[in-house]
């Protein structure tokens, strides 16, 4: 008998080592995409070549997601004790509206299909599909198709709303909002897969308690590349000084209660948002003034706040969201954010609002940036009797901190070589260079009336350190956070005058630049020769 199992378990070595032999090893047609580095080593060349097209147009992986199913499962991410949380069953009803341009038509289709499967019918009144002018022929007849399925389960349950042109997102989601007729309208992107339990439980049970919240769920994130979903952890929706969107830590109140299912506080959201459909109206909904992108969230998070309202993170609610590699239908943001980001500031931040203009590094005045019409935003504020801007800072969002005590900020010319400008140098590292002037945030300066010199940016936390501009008693500077130049005893507090030296104040040496013997340019310190500099814009006269 033994001889038998020996005999057979050769026989099947054999085979095994036979079939190794006739698979054929695929060529790796690209092995520096961002696609193919954890997925895809299966693929034909044909596959692999369709895959990469449709990443290049997408952002995230089209390819898979048109073979998974629309119903797939996803991990139940939510805190244990979301499971045991008892509802009222009378709950109001709900209106989800999805925005999408030139999304993949398999995405849209398993967040319907999601959104049916995991929303309580009662209560679901109807979804609203609404399409920024996509150019997509997949968004046209083939999904009108699927939603005459949806039909014949639930007639008249998803409406299409069409841009003729391309309006932004903002516009997007007002029209979804218009459309809606639940009590309740949930505005979400439409590349998203919703989690069981994730809307009338936790969320309508929140507004049906309070109709002033503004409420938003937790997200997981949907990997770009092989579409598992990761686990994130509750966290505030929080932004910085150039309005960029981030996450936050809670209010210290929040982690005291030591139960990770309870809402928190948070001084905005992050693009997703679930709301009593006509307080939403009472407040202004959203400025119809903002373009494309970029700001919005913000905007929304400061007025709901300073005028009656207040917004919470729901940790029972979550979200699968499909993260992007690249967003293919703008690529540079930062045009639309810049412009939208002194249009909030301009309406909502009273002497706070050349933060925005710092962070930007613009100036003060006369930066030339077109923020349109404010004067309807500004009588809104006036009629809803808000709170100053002081008040949200004091109450709201204390972590963020005043870009103040400032005397000059961006890019540092030496007047001997003005086409380079001071740069922090390679990260990780502690020497700031000379580089040809590109005026990104590795070249802003700021230069505060204590004397310090920061280069490479300046936070807009109270919890992070700037990078401070040290004589370490060398010929190269130092650019050390500040906390540890200190710690360290570097001599960083330095004499400055528009058009005049930098001198360190301890050392009386001065920040200049000198050619090295491969004829570039580089920073030194040394005795004073007299060199110049000029700071790109003044807060006041110096």
């Amino acid at each position: 008998l033994t001889s038998y199992w020996i005999i057979l378990i050769s026989l099947e070595e054999r085979q095994d080592l036979k079939v190794k032999k006739e698979r054929k090893v695929v060529k790796k047609l690209y092995p520096n995409s961002a696609l193919f580095r954890n997925w895809g080593d299966e693929l034909s060349e044909e596959e692999q070549k369709e895959a990469e097209g449709l990443f290049q147009t997408y952002g995230y992986n089209v390819f898979l997601s048109d073979r998974l199913p629309l119903n797939r499962e996803i991990p139940d991410t939510r805190p244990p004790k979301c499971s045991k949380h008892q509802y009222p069953h009378n709950l109001p009803s709900i209106s989800v509206v999805l925005i999408y341009l030139d999304e993949a038509l398999s995405i849209i289709k398993r967040a319907i299909r999601s959104i049916i499967d995991k929303t309580p019918q009662r209560l679901l009144k109807d979804i609203i599909l609404v399409d920024d002018h996509s150019s997509n022929e997949d968004l046209k007849e083939k999904l009108d198709d699927y939603i005459n399925l949806i039909h014949e389960e639930r007639p008249g349950l998803v409406k299409k709303v069409r841009h003729s042109e391309q309006l932004g997102l903002t516009q997007a989601r007002l029209s979804g909002w218009r459309e809606a007729v639940g009590d309740v309208v949930a505005i979400l992107d439409a590349h998203i897969e919703v989690h069981v339990e994730w809307l009338a439980e936790p969320l309508l049970a929140r507004i049906k308690e309070d109709r002033t919240l503004v409420l938003t769920p937790v997200f997981d994130n949907v990997r770009y590349d092989d579409l598992t979903v990761m686990n994130y952890s509750p966290a505030a929706d929080a932004f910085d000084w150039a309005l960029w969107c981030m996450y936050e830590s809670f209010r210290p109140e929040w982690y005291a209660l030591k139960d990770d299912s309870q809402p928190g506080k948070s001084p905005s959201v992050m693009g997703i948002l679930v709301v009593d459909r006509l307080f939403f109206g009472e407040i202004g909904a959203l400025d119809g003034g903002m373009k494309i992108y970029g700001g919005e969230n913000v905007e929304l998070g400061i007025r709901v706040w300073l005028c009656g309202g207040s917004i919470e993170v729901i940790p029972c609610s979550k979200i699968a969201h499909v993260e992007r590699a690249h967003k293919p239908y703008l690529p540079d943001l930062s045009i639309t954010v810049k412009r939208n980001a002194l249009r909030v500031a301009e309406v909502w931040m009273d002497e706070y609002k050349h933060n925005v203009n710092i962070a930007w590094n613009l100036p003060l005045k006369d930066h030339g940036i077109d923020i349109g019409d404010v004067s309807e935003r500004k009588k809104l504020r006036e009629r809803l009797n808000c709170k100053p801007f002081q008040w949200y800072l004091d109450n709201v969002y204390p972590l963020l901190d005043p870009l103040g005590d400032l005397v000059g900020y961006g890019a540092l010319v030496n007047d001997l070589k003005t086409d380079l400008c001071i740069d922090q140098g390679p990260v990780p590292g502690n020497t700031p260079i000379l580089y040809g002037c590109h005026y990104f945030t590795p070249q802003h300066c700021f230069y505060r009336t204590n004397g310090e010199i920061y280069i490479g940016g300046i936070k807009s936390h109270k919890y992070n350190s700037n990078r401070c501009l040290v004589d370490t008693n060398s010929e190269t500077p130092g650019l050390y956070e500040c906390k540890v130049a200190k710690q360290k005893g570097f001599h960083m507090l330095w004499d400055f005058q528009q058009g005049k030296a930098i001198q360190n104040r301890h050392t009386k040496r001065c920040l200049e630049i000198a050619q090295g013997e491969d004829t570039y340019y580089k920073l030194i310190i040394q005795e004073c020769t007299g060199q110049h500099w000029k700071i790109q814009n003044l807060i006041k006269d110096f």
